[in-house]
């Protein structure tokens, strides 16, 4: 009951909408939505896409999707927040050059095969929003959590049989990284 309580939505709830200006500066296109449900509680769903294939083959294609869940310490959309957040999506990956290990993660495999998959995952975050003007916000956000993820591997970024199905990898670090522009209405 108390759920129903504080996320229940009135008609003059504050509605934003913003960009990560990280994702869209490495070609990754970022849209979200938040919404004030309560006075001190939001609910902002952001998502990314890139469809990219580069020179010489190489891949970095993904899309996600991560619901958020926020708490804000001041008024909504003003001043710091926590925030739970799942995160879902899909990728193709390979014929990467450079491989490295990043928390326990190695890409070095990248460089000679093409990963396909799907992960799903959770974290927590925290962020502070700017008021820069009557309609416009400026925000930061880091989040740290788990990923699952599974996938198939291919020996190279464009052509050959699959060479392991299903496999599985546990990520735990960042899962969030954001630096938005905001319009609210």
């Amino acid at each position: 009951m108390f759920l129903v309580a504080v996320f229940s939505f009135s008609a003059n709830a504050q509605v934003g909408i913003k960009t990560n200006l990280l994702n869209d500066a490495f070609l990754n296109p970022t849209l979200g939505v938040e919404v004030g449900v309560a006075p001190k509680w939001s609910i902002d769903v952001s998502g990314a896409i890139n469809a990219w294939t580069l020179d010489n083959g190489r891949r970095w294609k993904h899309w996600i999707a991560q619901p958020e869940v926020r708490y804000w310490f001041c008024d909504r959309f003003s001043g710091h927040f926590v925030g739970a957040h799942l995160l879902g999506g899909q990728y193709n990956f390979g014929a990467w050059k450079h491989g490295s290990n990043f928390l326990g993660t190695h890409y070095e495999a990248l460089k000679t095969e093409r990963h396909q998959g799907w992960f799903a995952g959770a974290g927590i975050a925290y962020g502070y929003t700017w008021i820069l003007g009557k309609h416009w916000s400026a925000e930061a956000e880091i989040g740290i959590g788990w990923a699952y993820t599974r996938y198939d591997v291919y020996p190279c970024a464009e052509c050959g049989n699959k060479l392991a199905s299903k496999r599985v990898h546990n990520y735990v670090g960042p899962t969030k990284a954001a630096i938005n522009l905001i319009y609210v209405f």
